[in-house]
């Protein structure tokens, strides 16, 4: 009797997840590097175009290596069905756009990726859509903020930069009761550690740029739902404006899904070895990490994920200790990327939340001082060692 996909293991989803090997036999799974498909006749393309026979059209629609990606990175997040998009921004653009229309309204967490919060305060309100921004942790204000006209409700958990953690199942069955669909932006806590879909939420959208690749070599992002939801609201939208992710992009993505878990398991670790380090420093007013008993949404953390990410913040008090800080590491970069395998730190004031008006940075706690770090797969004494130097410099 043929295995059934479903039933695997976490690992082995990551490894065997979409094969499709070509008549050659191949290991590695094949590139298609085509724009478009060819057809027998005139007819088979007709019923190509119709959807009356299954296949390809052209790359802007999907491809072999696509496809591959998406049935993998969709069976390990227990999903019935997967887009992969150019960028996370484009899956997070997608997934909202193809959800609204002029006059609806759209709630999300105030705690937002900088780009995020751009599309929601600037760009969607451009096309009649309205919204309002919340204190994600705070359910009486989700319930509050809820309109007849709310369709849409976004979230990331933990959110970036200061990884605040939102009750999902409970904003979940807020959003529902008012008709709403529930979005969750789940890049931080990787699908290794968490599973909104699980706690119920409609749509999931990843940066695949970050863990899923890993290594900082392209860009990619996905959407995850049922697959009655993501043909309807975003088939048509992904085909006719072209945020479509490359065949090589997609193959790198699979690559990367292979060693996914075992990347993120072993960056956790280290994350949470340098948050004590960096939480028992003299030079730091404060640090966030989910894995400690010090976050403020500890107990949502642990009651919704089973790992607490590669992310650590941590406040230094003023913008010239975090500069001092992140110019005394020797190791690790000053780069605004995270979920790499090099570690890597950030000032998200003057870059990730830069476009961010300062009285909304000082609304979700982001003050001058934070610095936002991504563990890397590096030994955790040197990381520590690079650490612990570069807090004497700030002090």
């Amino acid at each position: 009797m043929a295995e059934d996909p479903n039933a695997w293991a976490p690992a082995t989803r990551l490894i065997r997840g979409g094969e499709n090997r070509s008549n050659q036999g191949e290991i590695s799974e094949p590139i298609y590097l085509t724009q478009s498909f060819a057809y027998e006749s005139a007819a088979a393309a007709d019923r190509r175009f119709s959807g009356e026979d299954p296949g390809f059209i052209y790359a802007r629609y999907g491809s072999p290596t696509t496809q591959m990606f998406e049935e993998r990175l969709a069976l390990l997040e227990g999903a019935e069905y997967c887009r992969a998009l150019a960028s996370g921004m484009a899956a997070v653009h997608t997934a909202l756009t193809g959800l609204l229309k002029a006059g609806d309204h759209l709630v999300a967490g105030r705690a937002l990726f900088g780009s995020c919060n751009w599309i929601i305060q600037n760009w969607l309100p451009r096309f009649g859509v309205e919204t309002t921004l919340v204190d994600a942790t705070d359910l009486g204000a989700w319930e509050a903020a809820m309109r007849p006209n709310t369709k849409v409700v976004l979230l990331e958990s933990p959110a970036n930069p200061l990884l605040e953690i939102t009750d999902i199942a409970a904003v979940v069955k807020i959003a529902h009761a008012a008709g709403a669909k529930v979005v969750v932006d789940n890049v931080f806590a990787t699908p290794i550690f968490q599973k909104p879909l699980a706690l119920g939420a409609d749509v999931v959208v990843y940066s695949a740029t970050k863990h899923i690749d890993g290594q900082g070599r392209v860009l990619g992002g996905a959407i995850l739902g049922s697959k009655a939801l993501l043909e309807d609201a975003y088939r048509d939208i992904i085909r006719h404006t072209g945020p479509a992710l490359s065949p090589f992009n997609a193959w790198v993505l699979l690559k990367g899904l292979e060693t996914l878990d075992l990347r993120v398991r072993r960056q956790t670790d280290s994350a949470a070895v340098l948050a004590d380090l960096i939480g028992d420093h003299r030079a730091v007013k404060r640090v966030l990490y989910p894995g400690r008993a010090d976050h403020p949404q500890a107990a949502v953390a642990r009651a919704q994920m089973s790992g607490f990410s590669n992310l650590v913040a941590f406040d230094l008090g003023s913008r010239e200790a975090a500069w001092r800080f992140l110019d005394a590491l020797e190791i690790i970069d000053i780069s605004n990327n995270l979920g790499d395998a090099k570690s890597m730190a950030t000032h998200p004031s003057t870059t990730t939340h830069r476009a961010m008006p300062e009285a909304n940075r000082l609304e979700i706690g982001l003050t001058e001082g934070y610095v936002r770090m991504s563990v890397g797969l590096e030994d955790v004494k040197d990381l520590s060692r690079d650490v612990k130097r570069a807090l004497d410099a700030a002090a």
